[in-house]
């Protein structure tokens, strides 16, 4: 997805996407690249971790584990 920087703010940046200017999302600053600023574009993706997945699932299902035994 691309979306132009609209302003950042505290912290936060506000972004359009490109296909659908009439809509705004926000992310942390500290997503984006150290030398973005108001008026770029950029592009984003979201990638699913399959072993972070996995990590997170095995540790509450230890989790899970130590409690129905107590």
């Amino acid at each position: 997805m691309k979306a132009t920087i609209d302003r950042i703010e505290g912290g936060i940046a506000v972004l359009i996407p490109r296909d659908d200017e009439a809509r705004r999302f926000q992310l942390p600053v500290s997503a984006l690249p150290p030398d973005c600023r108001e008026g770029d574009i950029v592009t984003i993706s979201i990638g699913r971790d399959s072993e972070a997945t996995r990590e997170a699932k095995d540790r509450a299902a230890a989790l899970v584990d130590r409690l129905n035994r107590r």
